[in-house]
């Protein structure tokens, strides 16, 4: 009783303390800017860029944008944009915004909750807004991704334009005029015309003026690989564009046989926009006539030392089927501003990231064995993913907005944007299910005709949710997709499922020897693989760039950004640490590091006798070996 006496009073002046705080409740939020209707928007815009000053890097814009009454008006900088998932409107960039109406500028007010969006009014009797301003580019990677050097530029027009609020952009029209540096030549997806370095681009919709980037460079080269489809390639050095005939018929081929996969060309033309560069930062990026891809220069002249980037030209081509054509219904917005749902990128992504390899290996883009080696090293990777322990697939569909594609300190842990090659292992397996559920008639080439097809020459865009895929699938062999891709989708495992695989008649296997694929890997990323023996990737300067959850070198407390000063007492190289891991495996001795972390350094022991280890497919005894099959060109 005494207790409870003294407590009751303490209790009194906690509560009465509290109850003299402020307390406050959420000023009402006013959506100010008006949202999209599908109506017809009262006049042409018309854009005119000045694209000369790649010193610099800066874009100079001017642009008109007819008004049919005065008032409150709300104009847009492009934010959502498709194929990539996520917020990644450059808005940062846009500097010296003038807008004038009527013969009088007017000011403009930034709205506090969309800072993609100005707001203005226009004055009695204007008929037009003339708005100027720059898009100052990245000069350096720490800006962002460098879209201008002085030979070269990827033009995105999202970058140079406004538009206005309240409107599908698909009702807007546009006309873009771009004056380029004397001698260059540019190619895009949209035609045109071009008087001397100015290209002027055929009346659009804004929507599709946005879905209409632009290459353009000094050193040039085209080539049309069949009467629909053309291969335009800008070059750092005009050496680099030294294809050879067998190279551009591989392109040609990788055309042709998507035309077989699919049996429709959901476009009139075609443009592929391939830049070889070390300067202008790389990108993979679909559009519905055209793809943006970022290769290294050596991509043609350093064609038989491996495969390199070649599986991303597949991969995009197979988008103006499967995320253009066909796009997720969450993926199609009515304008650039409207957030996207990414829930379905296991499909948008992943069933093109199966259709690339298997049109790589069709068109020999990549030979067969190169095409089962890299299949190889996506299955090990994610199999040794611990991440999957706690992170079902269909999270990872979340990353494009969690983290923009920057670096994670853990990848194999945290998990990043798996619906890729996670989704991958989804359609390699539905393959053998359609053939061994249909005794071998059908496989996955029957879903591609009757989910992708239609009217050959329609580049307009039909949706679906996840209903309309099982439907598909069950329309080419009864089973139950639901349960299966549900499953697939929610299910977290110590391992991957690699069913697509052992059911197609092979497995995954683990040896000494590096593939060809992987040394190509390592030449190409300056690094050394050693991911599945001590469980870390290393620069070739000795800096760590990779530690994998839960492996001998994360047992060993390593981590990104650590440098391996020395091995066993001797300076750092691949060779010697190669060597070490191979000693360990018969003396059982621990591998002896000298690790730098900022300035200080340490010692390490990693207790690791398994050996060098590296994936490859191998095929079973007696296997089926579907997964050839798959893999094999259409006559």
């Amino acid at each position: 009783m005494f207790a409870r006496l003294i407590v009751m009073p303490l209790l009194l002046a906690s509560t009465s303390a509290l109850a003299q705080n402020s307390v406050s409740q959420p000023a009402p939020v006013a959506d100010t800017i008006a949202p999209p209707q599908d109506i017809a928007y009262p006049g042409t815009m018309t854009l005119d860029v000045d694209a000369t000053d790649v010193q610099r890097a800066i874009y100079r814009v001017k642009q008109t944008i007819p008004v049919a009454k005065a008032g409150a008006m709300t104009l847009l900088f492009s934010d959502w944009l498709p194929g990539k998932h996520a917020p990644r409107g450059e808005i940062e960039k846009l500097a010296g915004l003038k807008i004038r109406a009527a013969g009088k500028t007017l000011a403009w007010r930034r709205d506090n909750l969309d800072v993609h969006a100005f707001h203005i009014d226009v004055p009695e009797g204007a008929s037009q807004l003339d708005i100027s301003f720059d898009f100052v580019s990245a000069t350096d990677e720490d800006q962002g991704r460098v879209v201008i050097t002085p030979v070269m530029m990827n033009l995105q027009f999202e970058q140079v334009s406004l538009y206005p609020a309240g409107y599908f952009t698909r009702r807007i029209p546009v006309k873009a005029t771009v004056k380029y540096p004397s001698g260059w030549k540019a190619a895009s997806g949209l035609p045109s015309s071009a008087n001397g370095s100015t290209y002027n681009y055929e009346t659009t919709d804004y929507e599709t003026l946005i879905d209409s980037p632009v290459f353009a460079g000094r050193h040039f080269r085209r080539e049309q690989l069949t009467p629909r489809v053309g291969l335009n390639i800008v070059a750092d050095e005009a050496k680099y564009l030294a294809a050879k005939p067998e190279h551009i018929a591989a392109h040609r081929r990788l055309a042709e046989q998507a035309v077989k996969l699919f049996g429709v060309q959901h476009y009139d033309k075609y443009e592929f926009l391939l830049a070889l560069t070390d300067e202008m930062g790389g990108i993979g990026l679909e559009h519905h006539r055209s793809s943006e891809n970022g290769v290294n220069r050596e991509y043609f002249t350093e064609w038989d030392k491996g495969p390199g980037r070649r599986n991303l030209l597949p991969h995009e081509l197979t988008h103006s089927w499967n995320g253009k054509h066909r796009r997720p219904a969450g993926n199609w917005t009515p304008n650039f501003n409207v957030p996207m749902n990414d829930d379905l990128l296991w499909v948008y992504e992943g069933q093109t990231q199966f259709w690339g390899y298997v049109l790589g290996a069709r068109s020999g883009l990549f030979s067969k064995q190169e095409t089962l080696d890299a299949l190889a090293s996506i299955a090990a990777s994610l199999d040794n993913r611990a991440g999957l322990q706690w992170r079902p697939l269909r999270d990872t569909t979340n990353d494009p907005v969690i983290t923009p594609r920057k670096p994670k300190g853990w990848t194999s842990w945290q998990r990043s944007e798996d619906y890729y090659n996670g989704g991958m292992l989804v359609w390699l397996e539905a393959d053998t299910i359609i053939r061994r559920q249909s005794g071998g008639r059908k496989s996955m080439d029957d879903f591609a005709q009757s989910f992708f097809g239609g009217r050959d020459g329609d580049w307009g865009v039909r949706t679906y949710v996840f209903g309309d895929v099982v439907a598909a699938l069950n329309g080419v062999v009864a089973w139950d997709w639901a349960g299966f891709l549900t499953q697939r989708l929610a299910e977290t495992s110590k391992n991957a499922p690699l069913k697509g695989f052992t059911d197609a008649g092979y497995r995954l296997v683990y040896t000494e020897e590096p593939t060809s694929f992987i040394t190509d890997g390592e030449r190409r990323g300056k690094n050394t693989d050693l991911s599945y023996s001590l469980g870390l990737t290393v620069k070739n300067s000795g800096e760590v760039s990779q530690v994998m959850w839960d492996s001998p070198a994360f047992d060993a407390g390593l981590r990104i950004s650590d440098k391996i000063v020395a091995v066993a007492g001797h300076a750092w190289s691949d060779d010697r640490i190669k060597e070490a891991i191979t000693a360990a495996k018969s003396n059982k001795a621990p591998i002896r590091l000298l690790i730098q972390s900022g300035d200080r350094f340490r010692d390490v022991e990693i207790a690791y006798a398994g050996g060098l280890r590296y994936p490859r497919l191998e095929k079973a005894a007696n296997g089926a070996a579907t997964l050839d099959r798959l893999l094999e060109p259409k006559p």
